[in-house]
This record gives C-alpha cells, sequence and structure tokens, in this order.
C-alpha cells in the first residue's frame, strides 16, 4: 500500500523544490527524485486524515500561548528555528499541534518564511499572529514578537473568561428556576388537581391560574412551547451565517439592557488590546486596522473599525473616523489623539485596554451581584405563589369544616 509523503531537496542548480509523492517507502521516494537530478533533504510522511479524530484534536489557546512562550525562549537562546521547532513538535501535550508544527518545519526548511509556513494553518494561528510574526522575522525581534503574542493571547483568555462566567451564571441559575417549576407544574400540581375537582366546589383565583398554567404546560402548550423555542434557537443560527444577520444581531446584542453596556466595554478593550499589539510589533496601521477588524468578533465593529481604515487610507488621523464612527466612547478617541500627537500610540492604546479590562472586571462583578437576588426572588416568588395557591383550598375546606 502506497504511503504519501512530503518532500523537499535541492535541484543541480541550488534551487530548492517540495511537493509530495505516493511511494511505498522513503528510499523509493529518494531514488525517484534522484533520477529528477533533485538531492532531498527533507521527506516525512504526510499525516492520514483518521489522526483528526484522535485525542487532543483541538488546539486550545492555553496550547498556542505555552508553545509561543518555550519557542520565544528556544529563539533567545540562539537556537536555529529548525531544530526548535523539531523539538517542540516532540514535546508538546496537544498532538494536532504537534503535527502542524513538523508540517512548518518541513516548509521552512524548504525555504519558506516562518510566517509564510505558518499561514498554511489558519485553524490554529490566526492572521494576527502570523502578521505579527512576519513583522518580527523582518525587524529582526522575533523573539520579542513571540513574548508579545504570548502576553497578548493570556489577556484575551482573560477577558474571553470574564465575558463567559458573566453568561454562564444567569443562564445556569435560570435553567435550574425554570426546571424546578416545570416539574412542580407537569407532577405536583396535577395531583392536587385532581383532589380539588373529587371535592368539588369552586376554586381560589390564584389557584385557577395554576392550575390553567399545568393544563397548558403538560398538554399540547408545553410542547408548543418547546417547539417554539427550539424554532427560534434555529432561526437565529441560519440567520447568523449570513453577513446581514450578523449584522443585526450583533447590533441588538449591543443594544441590550444589562449585557450591551458589558459587551462594549469588551469590544473596546480588545479593538485597543489587539491594535495597541499590532502596531507595537511593527504591523503598518492599514493592516492592524484590518486585521483588528476581522478579529473583532462583532459586525457592528467590525464595519466600523472598516470605516475608520478608510478615512486613514483618505489621509485623516486615526482618532478623526474613530469619532465620526459613534461606536467607540469618547475618551478612547481623545486618547488615542493624544498618542497620535505625542508619538507614542501603541502605550496610549495599550493603556485604555488596561483600563476597559478593569471595567469589564467591575462589570461583570456588578452584574454578577445583581443577578443573583434577582433570580433568587423570582424562583422564590414563582415557587412560593404555586404552593400558597395550592393549599388556599385546603385552608378554605378547614375552615368551613370548624
Amino acid at each position: 500500500m502506497a504511503n504519501v509523503f512530503q518532500w523537499s531537496g535541492k535541484t543541480t542548480r541550488g534551487i530548492i523544490e517540495s511537493g509530495e509523492m505516493a511511494a511505498a517507502s522513503k528510499e523509493d521516494v529518494i531514488a525517484h527524485l534522484r533520477r529528477k537530478n533533485i538531492v532531498p533533504t527533507v521527506i516525512a510522511e504526510k499525516t492520514k486524515k483518521a489522526a483528526r479524530f484522535s485525542l487532543g484534536g483541538r488546539v486550545k489557546d492555553k496550547d498556542i500561548v505555552i508553545f509561543t512562550r518555550q519557542f520565544a525562549t528556544m529563539i533567545d537562546a540562539g537556537l536555529p528555528l529548525v531544530q526548535a521547532l523539531d523539538i517542540l513538535s516532540a514535546q508538546v501535550e496537544n498532538k494536532a499541534l504537534g503535527r502542524t508544527l513538523q508540517q512548518v518545519k518541513v516548509d521552512v526548511e524548504s525555504g519558506a518564511t516562518y510566517a509564510d509556513a505558518l499561514k498554511k494553518h489558519p485553524k490554529i494561528f490566526s492572521e494576527l499572529y502570523v502578521n505579527m510574526v512576519a513583522a518580527g522575522e523582518a525587524g529582526g525581534i522575533l523573539d520579542t514578537i513571540l513574548n508579545r503574542l504570548a502576553a497578548y493571547i493570556e489577556k484575551a483568555m482573560k477577558l474571553k473568561k470574564k465575558v463567559k462566567s458573566a453568561m454562564v451564571y444567569p443562564a445556569v441559575v435560570t435553567s435550574i428556576a425554570v426546571l424546578v417549576i416545570a416539574i412542580i407544574m407537569i407532577f405536583v400540581v396535577p395531583t392536587f388537581s385532581k383532589m380539588f375537582t373529587q371535592l368539588g366546589g369552586t376554586l381560589p383565583f390564584p389557584t385557577r391560574i395554576v392550575i390553567n398554567m399545568s393544563n397548558f404546560i403538560g398538554g399540547i402548550g408545553g410542547l408548543f412551547v418547546f417547539g417554539a423555542i427550539v424554532a427560534i434557537i434555529v432561526f437565529i443560527v441560519h440567520v447568523r451565517r449570513t453577513e446581514k444577520g450578523k449584522y443585526i444581531t450583533d447590533s441588538m446584542m449591543l443594544k441590550l439592557p444589562i449585557f450591551g453596556i458589558l459587551f462594549n466595554k469588551v469590544a473596546v478593550a480588545k479593538f485597543t488590546r489587539t491594535l495597541g499589539t499590532l502596531v507595537s510589533s511593527g504591523v503598518p496601521i492599514l493592516d492592524g486596522l484590518e486585521i483588528t477588524a476581522k478579529t473583532s468578533g462583532n459586525k457592528v465593529i467590525e464595519y466600523a473599525i472598516m470605516e475608520v481604515r478608510k478615512g486613514v487610507v483618505a489621509g485623516k488621523t486615526l482618532a478623526e473616523p474613530i469619532t465620526k464612527a459613534k461606536v467607540f466612547p469618547p475618551m478612547v478617541t481623545h486618547m488615542i489623539a493624544v498618542g497620535e500627537s505625542t508619538g507614542a500610540l501603541d502605550a496610549m492604546l495599550a493603556k485604555v485596554a488596561d483600563f476597559y479590562d478593569d471595567e469589564v472586571d467591575a462589570a461583570v462583578s456588578n452584574l454578577t451581584a445583581m443577578m443573583e437576588p434577582l433570580l433568587m426572588v423570582f424562583l422564590g416568588g414563582a415557587v412560593g405563589f404555586i404552593v400558597v395557591a395550592m393549599y388556599l383550598p385546603i385552608f378554605k375546606l378547614i375552615t368551613l369544616i370548624k
């Protein structure tokens, strides 16, 4: 059975060539290349697609951070690029990342730059990562850039974790509340309802409300509500697959009563942190704005940044089009204007990012502190109302007996 091998080698003229070849063994590849007057330098068996389903198939941000820091240390210590990649590809815990690094090493040995080799793996190394590496290679400060990248990814991970914690807590408590109320309405209330029917008489108004709701949820109405929820979720997923749909839903998210403020602060922190890191690494401002727009995670912010980029292309300062965009707070535009006038734009962007990181922290803490009592009141009030409504007929019966 033939295997697929990736190879690179030099021709008699000294030109480096590379490609793929199906052969039974490495020796067959070597013999074939020699017949073509190519001296092989690297021959590696191509990773089979089935390996994607092995453990560690997904590369997490944490894996990238660890690899980037270790790689920066090795480059700073003077190790050759290929040797450092070879060592790290063998020792990284994530198997998918290890296989990717092996392919990157093969490409670098074939004459490609490190940035070009990374560019072939967009699912693992983002456009921001590749462009910063390219700037580091061009400026001869790859180790410094890699350390900045690792710091940036770590801060981005913390920001993402804060947003998740703000969203997960209310979602979990609300789900538990709805589940508890549903169980009471479907299994407990019907028992009381049968008992009250046997006793006869007119039930109190709160009791009738609860029994009618129980009959609705336990019958066709419950299936209708469940179907409607599923339909709404499917509709939102379908809408977000389109460019216009993403813009509309992202715009709605930024205008939400409580969470909208948090999402705005997260967007500002991400924008300033990303652009500041790119500018300080030597990436041109136009390229930096384009990358920042693509990695913003929100279509409203993305379109606003692209409009800012158009303004910069037209010869305006960065602060002018940002002010017109009306997406970012006035403080951000003033700080950017000061940074441009003093020639310290990257430092100013970093300060704004740190400030809004703290703002996100405070917003998450306030949101959690506010949501907790509200959700407890909702759950306690709903369950309490159901219990009182079910016991009212019993109290009435006891009074009549007396």
